[in-house]
Order: C-alpha cells, then sequence, then structure tokens
C-alpha cells in the first residue's frame, strides 16, 4: 500500500499556514483591541490551556472507536465555525469563553492526524519528517504574507483571513484517506503501565519545560519587536527566517536519524534552545543576533518535536497511539504552553523581558538535566535502517 504522501502533506501545509497567520499576530491584535499584557497572556494560557483535556478526550474517543479521520474532520469542521465568531464580539469575557469553545475543537485534529500519518508510514516512520515539512512551509508563506498585509492593512482584517484558512484546513482532512488497519495478537498493554515508567515521566516532564519555555516566544515575540520598534514586514521574516531553518532540519532529518540516536538530537536540541533565549532576551537591539537565534528554531522546535514523535511512537504501542500523541501534545503544548502563557504574561511588564526569557532558558536548563539522566539512556533509539 503506497504513502498518500502529497494528500498527508496538505494537512500540515495548511494547518500550520493556519497557525502562520495565528501566533506571530494574534497578540498584536489582542493588544490593538485593548487588553493589556496580563490580558493577552491569559487569553493564550486559555488557548492552549484546553490541550491539557481536548486530546485526551479525542485521543481516547480515537483509539476506542477507530474513527481517527471521522473525529479530525468534525473538529476541523466546528473549528472554523467558533472562530468565525470572533468577529463578532468585543469584550474580554466574550473572547475568554469563545476561546476555549474554539480551542477546544481545535486543539483535537494535530494529534491524532500525527498518528495516522505514522499509521500510513508503518516501518517508514523515517519518512514523517519529509511530509511534516510542508507544515512549515505552509507556515512561512502567511506569516510573511500576512506581516506584509498588515503594514498597509487594518489588522481587524485578521480573523477573516485566519476562518478562511481553518475552512481549507478543513476541506484537506475531507481528501485524507484512511490508514491501513492494524490487527492486534497480543494482550492488550494498559496505558496507566506505559506512563508510570521513570523514563516516560521524565520525557513528558522534558517537554512541559520545553513548551512552557517558548511560551515567551510564541505569545509576546512580535509584541517584544514591535516595542523595539520593528516593522510588522520584518516581524514576519525573523518569523520565517526560523521555520526556514526548521524546514532545512527536517529535509536533513532522515539521514540524522540514522547517524544519530533520539537522545543525542534531544540533548543538542536543548543546549541550543538555551543558547536562543539567552540572545533573545539579551540582544533583541542586535539584528544579527536575533537571525543567529532564528536559525536556532530548527533546533529547539523542529529537532525537539521530531525526537518526540518517535519516542511517542516507541513508548506507545499500537493500541494507544493516538492517546499516547493526545498525552505529549496535552501536558508539552497544553500544560506546558498555558504555564508558560501565564508566566510571561505576569511578569512581561512588572520584571521585564529579559527576565522571562531568562527563565525560559532556565527551563530549558533544567530539561535538558532531566533528560541526560533519564531519558533514552542505554538504548540508541536511533532510526537506522538494517
Amino acid at each position: 500500500m503506497s504513502v498518500p504522501y502529497w494528500r498527508l502533506s496538505s494537512f500540515y501545509l495548511c494547518y500550520f499556514a493556519t497557525l502562520g497567520a495565528f501566533i506571530p499576530y494574534w497578540s498584536l491584535y489582542l493588544k490593538e483591541n485593548g487588553f493589556n499584557s496580563a490580558e493577552i497572556g491569559q487569553l493564550s494560557a486559555l488557548l492552549v490551556g484546553t490541550k491539557i483535556i481536548a486530546p485526551n478526550l479525542w485521543g481516547w474517543i480515537a483509539d476506542h472507536t477507530r474513527k481517527n479521520l471521522r473525529i479530525i474532520r468534525w473538529t476541523s469542521f466546528f473549528a472554523v465555525l467558533l472562530f468565525a465568531g470572533f468577529l463578532a464580539i468585543h469584550n474580554y469575557m466574550e473572547y475568554a469563553w469563545l476561546t476555549i469553545g474554539f480551542s477546544f475543537f481545535w486543539n483535537a485534529p494535530l494529534p491524532l492526524y500525527e498518528a495516522t500519518t505514522l499509521a500510513h508510514l508503518q516501518v517508514d516512520s523515517h519518512r514523517y519528517s519529509r511530509i511534516r515539512l510542508w507544515g512549515s512551509v505552509g507556515f512561512i508563506l502567511t506569516v510573511v504574507g500576512v506581516g506584509k498585509m498588515l503594514d498597509s492593512q487594518p489588522i481587524m482584517l485578521l480573523p477573516i483571513v485566519i476562518t478562511g484558512l481553518l475552512a481549507l484546513n478543513w476541506l484537506t482532512t475531507l481528501a485524507t484517506p484512511e490508514s491501513r488497519t492494524v490487527s492486534y495478537d497480543h494482550s492488550p498493554i494498559r496505558l496507566a503501565s506505559i506512563i508510570k515508567k521513570p523514563e516516560v515521566l521524565a520525557f513528558l516532564m522534558v517537554y512541559v519545560l520545553i513548551q512552557f519555555a517558548h511560551a515567551p516566544y510564541y505569545v509576546f515575540y512580535s509584541v517584544y519587536l514591535k516595542d523595539h520598534f520593528y516593522t510588522t514586514t520584518t516581524t514576519g521574516l525573523l518569523w520565517s527566517l526560523g521555520v526556514i531553518a526548521e524546514i532545512i532540519l527536517f529535509m536533513l532529518m532522515k539521514g540524522l536519524l540514522k547517524r544519530y540516536s533520539l537522545r543525542s538530537i534531544l540533548l543538542t536540541s536543548l543546549v541550543f534552545a538555551i543558547l536562543r533565549w539567552v540572545l533573545i532576551g539579551g540582544y533583541v537591539d542586535n539584528l544579527g543576533l536575533l537571525l543567529f537565534a532564528q536559525l536556532l528554531h530548527a533546533a529547539t522546535f523542529g529537532g525537539t518535536h521530531i525526537a518526540a514523535i518517535h519516542f511517542v511512537h516507541r513508548y506507545f504501542d499500537q493500541q494507544h497511539q493516538a492517546k499516547g500523541q493526545a498525552l505529549y501534545h496535552s501536558l508539552s503544548f497544553g500544560l506546558g504552553g498555558m504555564l508558560g502563557s501565564l508566566f510571561s504574561g505576569y511578569y512581561w511588564e512588572s520584571m521585564g523581558s529579559h527576565v522571562v526569557y531568562a527563565a525560559a532558558a532556565l527551563s530549558c536548563g533544567i530539561a535538558f538535566v532531566i533528560a541526560y539522566i533519564w531519558v533514552g539512556r542505554g538504548d540508541s533509539l536511533s532510526l537506522r535502517k538494517s
């Protein structure tokens, strides 16, 4: 059975194109609507906080019903409908409730689609990065395009653009084929017995800390640059530079996975993450160092994410793939992202951006220590082909 490469890739292209319009500019949109830093942090925390519950609920349903694609399609559809509501609301409480409703559905498709993609790939899981890189392409196209648009057009157009991209993303799910069904010839392994393993607990804690560190970047990086007099176009180009570096890493990842263990890739990426947050927090007025820091996005997001997807694929057996991907997303992007958003929102103005990014570097330092002690020791965990 051949892998439906382009149909799988189209989902990632459109999903991350939506994020390319949303992540860099939504905070600017909220600020333009009169929300302060603490409120922006709270709304961002609500957006990612639903990942603590939603992916696990949808993942449990998917693994029990074997209806991954049906759930992906319906949750993508309702995400479009709910996000369109931002066109008609004004006050903080309306934004808060709509953010919760929208993100409950929006946080479902990606982890389920990761499991679907890996089910299509089967033993060719090393090809995942070549499919996922199209998500990075989509992100670049919209982050640059929307940045240029907002230099000449009012930012109030942003919800219209995002709604259109969400609708396009839903259409790609309709074209995705079902993956082959896997039959089990062994007794089911209890999910709790997998999660209780010290290495799995350490792995999950590492990724909570990684996403805690990324939250100030996702929530405030564009505001940070605007406060230091960078244009929206320059901001978009800086975002896109990081993703271009990520694409190059994805293209090289098949070879890297054959040469290096997942443990080595994770530890190296964490070292680069520490350096990145130090540079962004301390040298925002030095464009050259900012450019270099953005190149490190290849490691801080790309390297850590690829390692995580393969770690989850190894740790969780076939009966729990959707739940495993959901757990990874909910604890890292959900719990870690929520705590990081709240922390950065409350302390951005009172203690300063440099302190917030120093805390991000410290968080990655702690993650490195935990990973070094527990994750992947005694097992190369590389994807070398025999």
